[in-house]
Formats: C-alpha cells, sequence, structure tokens
C-alpha cells in the first residue's frame, strides 16, 4: 500500500484546511519546496500535491507560459525531487490543464469536478495520456460528490460516479470523506473499501487518518482494492510519523504491530 504525504499549495504555501475550509487554513510552511525534500528523506515513494487555487477556482491558467505560483511550485519540486513521482490535482478541468500539469512534473493528475460536469473530458484524458496518468476525484459530503474545492454538492453518489468512471476505463480514485478531512477523527476504512468492491476501481484513502491504527486498518482492506493512503495533517502535527506509516504499511497481514 502507498503512502502519499500531501502538500497543499495555497498561494504558494503548504496549508492544511479543517474539512476543506479556506477560511480554516493553518500554514505550515512557506517552502512548499523544502518540505517536498524532508517527506523524500523521510522515505516518501510518492508525493500527492493539492493546488487549492485551482480548486477554488483562483489562478487559472490557459497557456503554459503564464502559470500560476502553485503550478510554478509543482514545477519546483519535480526538480527537487525528479526521482519522486507527484500525484497533483486541483482545479483541472481541461486538456490544456492536464497537460501543462504533466509537463511541469506530474506523474499523474486528478480530475475531481471535470469527472462530475464533464465525462467526455475524463474518456479524452484516458485517450490522449493513458489510464495511468489520470485519476478520478471522488470527494463525498454525506455520500454526495462535492465539486468546485468542494464548495458545491452535486445530487450524484460517490458509488454512482465511481461506476461510471470504471465503465469509462479509469483505474484508479482518490477517495475523501470531506467530513473528516483534516479534522483527525479516523479514516473512513468501510467507506473506502465498500467504494473499491462498489466500483472494481483501485481507491486511495484520504482524510482523517490519525493514529498508525487507521493505516492498519486500511492496509487490511489492500487485498479488496484500497492501493494507497493520503496523510496530511496527521503527518504535519506529529501524530504520526512517515518512516512507522511506511513500517505499517509493509507489515504481512496477520502480524502484530
Amino acid at each position: 500500500m502507498i503512502v502519499f504525504p500531501a502538500i497543499d499549495l495555497r498561494h504558494g504555501r503548504c496549508v492544511r484546511l479543517r474539512q476543506g475550509r479556506a477560511r480554516d487554513e493553518t500554514v505550515y510552511s512557506d517552502d512548499p519546496v523544502a518540505v517536498a525534500r524532508h517527506w523524500v528523506g523521510q522515505g516518501a515513494e510518492w508525493l500527492h500535491v493539492v493546488n487549492l487555487d485551482g480548486a477554488f477556482g483562483e489562478g487559472q491558467t490557459k497557456s503554459i507560459s503564464s502559470l500560476p505560483i502553485n503550478l510554478r511550485r509543482l514545477s519546483q519540486i519535480h526538480a527537487a525531487v525528479p526521482d519522486t513521482p507527484i500525484q497533483f490535482g486541483g482545479g483541472l478541468r481541461s486538456l490544456v490543464d492536464l497537460e501543462t500539469a504533466l509537463s511541469l512534473g506530474a506523474t499523474r493528475t486528478i480530475l475531481g469536478t471535470a469527472a462530475v460536469q464533464d465525462p467526455e473530458l475524463v474518456a479524452d484524458a484516458l485517450e490522449r495520456f493513458g489510464t495511468e496518468r489520470i485519476v478520478v476525484g471522488i470527494d463525498a459530503r454525506d455520500g454526495k460528490v462535492a465539486t468546485h474545492g468542494w464548495l458545491q454538492t452535486s445530487t450524484v453518489t460517490a458509488a454512482a460516479l465511481g461506476r461510471a468512471m470504471f465503465q469509462q476505463g479509469v483505474a484508479r480514485a482518490v477517495y475523501t470523506n470531506i467530513a473528516r478531512d483534516g479534522m483527525l477523527t479516523g479514516v473512513d476504512v468501510e467507506g473506502t473499501a465498500a467504494l473499491a468492491q462498489d466500483t472494481g476501481l483501485q481507491v486511495i484513502a484520504s482524510g482523517g487518518v490519525a493514529t498508525l491504527a487507521d493505516v492498519a486498518r486500511l492496509k487490511q482492506h489492500a487485498g479488496a482494492g484500497i492501493e494507497g493512503v493520503i496523510i496530511g495533517q496527521a503527518l504535519y502535527t506529529g501524530a504520526v510519523s512517515l518512516p512507522e506509516v511506511i513500517q505499517v504499511t509493509r507489515i504481512s497481514p496477520g502480524a502484530s504491530m
């Protein structure tokens, strides 16, 4: 199971939000590149980078020659840790957005709002960039998918979106239970496992990891389609350490921690 340390970018800084609320922001670093180096030095095999400005509809780019600060940060992070793959999302709503992110160093990109509002874009992206480059973000509030940086809630259920995306050829999704994101209240293991089983997608859990026990519970479902876990707040507050989390993901089923 892959551990993805989260680097959430807001106005070029590394921050964490509570339940995705822009007004409830904690700044952890003015230097996201140093943060990336730190996580890689701690053993990270992947990074999960989110452009919160883009998710909120701010700082959109129409061409590679005009880059908002968070996209420049993506490029800088890739240059600093070129051998570490980056999963990147936030405000990617066109083929141009995807191409720009990939050209700046993203290994794969996440379509969230676009997956709900523009399924044809998902199909076009899969055809153009391939399955390994495209991930769907399924962010749910009370079972319904939220869009536009979680500011709006659709009528589509997480399971229905997941099934539709799988039928289109999507292989994996990032699933976030918004109520738990940034709250250190425990990850939604049951919801994540159910989504994987209901849809056929490989699912990356996100939101709420508070302890090593959360990670161990997710690991128990790895064979059922849970591919990884994104951890933010727990790492930044020191509730868990990255080396400890990685060790838990490598423990064989049935072994004691």
